[in-house]
């Protein structure tokens, strides 16, 4: 049985977080592959310079920047690159979580609305939960999901 039909048929709840642990598997192995791009303006940049180096994009909101206009008019066009260049993308809703997992600093707190994951110019580095993700991401698209949710486990 394949992993895609192994989510298929768990429970829609179960399903999420399962995917939700792999993102945070994901996150702490390119974090510490030195592989992920924090940040809005810093995530725009490196699609720009160098679109076939980014394999995943996480889009992070909160109730507190929901009504932000300029950030959602920043996430349209981020879909839209990652739409045209085949970037699986996915939201979550957690943004503090979120930025526990990848920072440190308080500072990247606000700044974490996008994060990237970058594949290394060597190619060494591959992680199995990344490709789960780029499954659901997939599946989801199947189902005209395009931009899937994903819960975070807590802490």
């Amino acid at each position: 049985m394949t992993l895609e039909e192994v989510l298929i048929q768990k429970p829609s709840t179960e399903r999420a977080q399962c995917t939700g642990k792999a993102l945070e598997e994901v996150l702490v192995s390119a974090k510490d592959n030195d592989s992920l791009t924090v940040g809005v303006y810093e995530c725009a940049k490196v699609m720009n310079l160098d679109p076939d180096s980014v394999s995943f994009c996480v889009l992070a909101m909160d109730e507190e920047f929901e009504c932000d206009i300029a950030l959602q008019i920043h996430f349209t066009l981020i879909q839209s690159f990652c739409f045209d260049n085949d970037i699986s993308i996915v939201r979550v809703s957690d943004m503090q979580r979120l930025a526990e997992i990848v920072g440190d600093k308080a500072e990247q707190l606000e700044d974490a609305h996008c994060i990237l994951i970058t594949n290394p110019a060597d190619g060494s580095w591959e992680d199995p939960a990344l490709e789960k993700l780029h499954l659901f991401c997939e599946e989801s698209r199947r189902l005209n999901d395009w931009v899937p949710e994903i819960s975070l486990p807590e802490r």
